[in-house]
């Protein structure tokens, strides 16, 4: 197969699985927009957490929130658990890698606040760990995984929103995944501020 034949497929691949899980994902979207919009209102946080590339989906998705997505409005709470490296450094030596987001979520979470927590397996202990300590706070959770959901969607709460991407390629999963995010944008600014 020629490269610029392989890149092509990839463009489809990616086009049709966004497709394939478009249905599936509008209603559990909309519902954690609304969630996040209630949250901001009652001047709630959201908090995010993810790894590797889903922790840079984290700090892409609160950088929108506390600057502006695609109009002009007043910054928005949220904090990416992913960015501070002296928090994250001393925790995972001090403790265990385990509760670098669970500790987090313990000092800064309270109850009414939101927690987007990201794993595209749905299997990330520290991700696990931090929907836990979210539940001990009585912080909701959004949770945006994939394949099957894995132990995320086994541990969720029925107040929660699972957001899965059913879908086995991580890149496609992860592509999904950052659509997602910019749906939530989307939709927090159309709630928030009218259409």
């Amino acid at each position: 197969m020629e490269l610029s034949d392989r890149i092509r497929k990839h463009f489809d691949d990616s086009a049709q699985t966004k497709l394939l899980v478009r249905d599936a994902l509008a209603e559990p979207v909309a519902a954690a927009a609304k969630l996040m919009v209630d949250c901001l209102m009652n001047d709630g946080k959201i908090l995010v957490c993810g790894n590797g590339g889903s922790a840079a989906d984290a700090q892409h998705f609160s950088s929108e929130l506390i600057n502006r997505f695609e109009i002009e409005r007043p910054g928005l709470a949220a904090i990416a658990l992913t960015t501070d490296s002296s928090v994250l450094t001393s925790i995972a030596n001090d403790y265990e890698f385990n509760q670098i987001f669970s500790r987090q979520v313990r000092a800064l979470g309270m109850p009414g606040d939101v927690l987007l927590a990201i794993s595209t397996s749905g299997n990330s202990i520290n991700v696990i760990e931090a929907i836990h300590a979210a539940h001990e706070q009585s912080v909701r959770v959004i949770a945006l995984t994939g394949r099957e959901g894995g132990t995320v969607g086994e541990i969720l709460e029925s107040d929660d929103v699972h957001i899965c991407v059913h879908a086995e390629s991580t890149a496609r999963i992860q592509e999904v995944h950052l659509l997602v995010l910019h749906c939530l944008c989307d939709a927090i600014d159309h709630l928030l501020l009218g259409g």
